[in-house]
């Protein structure tokens, strides 16, 4: 067995292909053993990989999108997609079935204050929609579970949150979903991470590691959310089951996440057009300086 460290950048429901990989055995079946550094600040991730305190990590893109906006020279790369659709969503007090994001214009917002990327596209999304998203007033200093509570209390007219939250509040008949982000289409939103230096030192084991991937994920496509949870409840022992097995079905209708660990260029094109247009980055890299596809080609033309 070959040792190697992954690192999680925080616990989160729609990383649940991750957690299925190792609860599956994944990994283990390919000839790796993975043990997982628990993550809780995600822009640390990527850190521990550079600090060499972790082999790889998973995250988003955009992180490695930062830093080679910092340093065109950046080793960072990602690599073997997961999950390729925006888990956010928005939720208000009422029933909304006729909801726009152009509504938004006469809306407050609360907006995820805990990692930008959701604010990054959904402003893309209000622009392609004909709406000047500098103007749409915005509640920034809250957490989500804040701002969901403020939804549900009827002082705050809508909130951009993810699950388990809204299966908590939509199912309790406290909240109704108005838009759904992943209905954009694909969106890069995690990947592996590593460098390029260890993408030639460990390829092998990253290639193995992509070879349980690819089975974990055809296995969450062919699942039900039941089995899911099944799998996944032991990194979250404090959610009732019914409510994981909730989050689950609402990821798995949107088609959250991949069926297999190529990463599409259509979602990073996606992803890195937003945080162009939301001044996170001036420049734009493009798909072949931070991504590697290659070792995703390589490790499913070697699958026993």
């Amino acid at each position: 067995m070959h040792p190697i460290t992954l690192q999680e950048p925080f616990r989160a429901v729609f990383y649940a292909p991750f957690y299925a990989a190792l609860a599956r055995g994944a990994y283990a079946a390919e000839g790796v053993a993975v043990t997982l550094r628990d993550g809780t600040v995600p822009s640390l991730a990527k850190d521990a990989v550079l600090a060499g305190e972790a082999d790889l990590a998973w995250g988003g893109p955009m992180r490695i999108l930062l830093a080679h906006e910092a340093d065109p020279a950046s080793p960072l790369r990602n690599f073997g997609a997961v999950v390729m659709g925006d888990p956010f969503f928005l939720i208000g007090h009422t029933p909304r079935p006729d909801f726009r994001l152009t509504d938004l214009a006469s809306l407050t917002l609360g907006t995820v204050s805990e990692v930008p990327t959701p604010w990054w596209t959904l402003q893309h999304d209000i622009r392609l929609a004909g709406l000047d998203p500098t103007g749409v007033r915005r509640v920034t200093g809250r957490s989500m579970a804040e701002n969901a509570e403020a939804v549900a209390n009827g002082t705050l007219d809508v909130a951009q949150v993810f699950e388990p939250l809204v299966s908590s509040f939509v199912g309790a008949g406290r909240a109704h979903v108005w838009h759904v982000a992943a209905s954009r289409g694909p969106t890069a939103y995690t990947t592996f991470t590593s460098t390029t230096e260890r993408l030639v030192a460990r390829r092998a084991e990253f290639k193995a590691m992509l070879r349980g991937l690819a089975r974990t994920l055809a296995w969450v496509a062919a699942s039900p959310p039941e089995a899911l949870a099944d799998l996944v409840a032991p990194f979250f022992p404090d959610l009732p089951r019914p409510l994981l097995i909730g989050a689950l079905g609402r990821y798995k209708r949107q088609s959250l996440w991949t069926v297999d660990p190529f990463y599409p260029e259509e979602a990073f094109t996606r992803l890195e057009t937003a945080m162009h247009s939301a001044g996170a980055i001036t420049r734009k890299p493009g798909f072949a300086a931070t991504a590697d596809n290659a070792i995703v080609a390589e490790a499913l033309s070697e699958a026993r």
